[in-house]
């Protein structure tokens, strides 16, 4: 296929498609997935080989957030049925790090619903960020707080925070539709004030919330624009009890286009497989991993996830190997000069996540099932767009907030 053609010679140059281009990446039939797999797959493998990246999730707090993101389960009004609790303390959260990091993740995800932090939350952060840190010699601490104040990234930064995620979700046009209590600016002015602060910033998206091929393009050229290091991509999950808890729109073939046509506008950076992979992409998921360099490890801020064995496992099989704490994830153009994920003298695409961290799932991340609940539900048939899958929706039980062991 002379698109595929064309895709690979540009990702492997870092230089723009053309929006038609990225188009008919989601275009494309289902017979053709595993020619659009295979080609983006050349793109992965060219600047990031056979590596997966893990990261792991930490909720320091969940629920009772004012906005009312659509999406998300800790939103204004949500009446799903999460845990909701308080600031964690800093031992607290060092401890739930710390089952993260022994099932080998490399990077900490904090994250915490709400607007924005006050200056006594950067500082509630900021302490355990540096417990971690003292603990732990060598993991990246990600920060996912919401809108930040001035000053904020920068407080941050000095606590040894390596990263900040602040997702831009949907596009400029639709943000109205998904959240009426901030705006789309808000959003990059958040990830713009952390690339400043000279944090890694990570920015991704949600799809499956009811969006045009359209919109999905136009949110990850906006993401290129921003020059993240890494691009969470989240596949919305319909949590009951949210307004978009009807939306089931995506198949495992839709979310690969998705991936692909991700992978082929930001060619160089960490594009990370966020929440509802296990809903959306379910048996294909280790087909993802060959679009996709990054994913969480075990559950969600309010959901649960594929169990942590399962994960490893996973990787293992499909011939992948999990990163290494030594090893640098980003290409070395990237790594060591900020640089873009374009073509040269372009502005590249991002690094770490917003708004929940890489996930998505409510003001925070998103969630999906554990392996074994999804082993133990009735067989089905290949699900068509539009089929609720509400079988591999649970809510977290376990983990931060709980005195139950984490699943990782």
């Amino acid at each position: 296929m002379d698109l595929l053609n064309t895709l690979v010679d540009k990702g492997l140059r870092r230089e723009l498609p053309t929006r038609e281009e990225a188009l008919a990446v989601l275009a494309t039939s289902d017979d053709d997935v595993m020619d659009v797999v295979a080609a983006a797959g050349k793109v992965r493998r060219h600047w990031f080989g056979r590596r997966v990246k893990l990261n792991y999730l930490v909720n320091l707090k969940s629920g009772l957030c004012p906005e009312d993101c659509s999406y998300c389960s800790q939103r204004l009004g949500s009446t799903a049925g999460i845990l909701k609790y308080t600031w964690l303390k800093p031992d607290e959260a060092s401890q739930a790090a710390a089952a993260g990091l022994a099932g080998g993740a490399k990077r900490v995800c904090l994250v915490a619903s709400g607007r924005g932090p006050t200056d006594r939350d950067v500082d509630r952060v900021s302490d355990t960020i540096k417990a971690i840190k003292e603990q732990n010699e060598g993991v990246e601490v990600c920060a996912c707080l919401g809108l930040l104040s001035d000053g904020q990234a920068e407080r941050l930064r000095e606590a040894g925070a390596d990263a900040y995620n602040h997702n831009l979700n949907t596009s400029e046009s639709t943000y109205g539709d998904i959240t009426t209590t901030h705006t789309y600016a808000d959003r990059v002015d958040t990830v713009t004030k952390a690339h400043a602060a000279g944090l890694s910033a990570c920015s991704g998206l949600i799809a499956g919330m009811g969006e045009t091929d359209e919109d999905l393009v136009d949110v990850v050229y906006s993401l290129r624009e921003l020059d993240p290091d890494s691009v969470p991509v989240n596949f919305l999950i319909p949590v009951e009890g949210t307004p978009l808890a009807k939306e089931w729109n995506l198949t495992p073939q839709r979310c690969l286009r998705i991936l692909a046509m991700v992978r082929f506008v930001c060619p160089d950076v960490e594009v990370r497989i966020a929440g509802g992979r296990e809903v959306h992409l379910r048996t294909m998921q280790p087909l993802a991993l060959h679009l996709a360099n990054s994913i969480f490890l075990g559950d969600y801020l309010t959901t649960e996830g594929q169990a942590g064995k399962a994960d490893l496992e996973m990787i293992a099989d499909a011939g992948f190997e999990v990163e290494g704490a030594e090893q640098v994830t980003l290409p070395e153009h990237r790594a060591t000069a900020g640089g873009g994920c374009g073509s040269e003298g372009s502005a590249g695409c991002g690094s770490h996540e917003g708004s929940g961290c890489g996930s998505h799932e409510g003001g925070g991340v998103c969630g999906s099932v554990p392996a074994a609940t999804a082993a133990s539900a009735a067989p089905a048939a290949a699900a068509s767009a539009g089929e609720a899958r509400t079988d591999l929706v649970a809510v977290r039980r376990r983990g931060a907030g709980t005195d139950l062991a984490p699943n990782a």
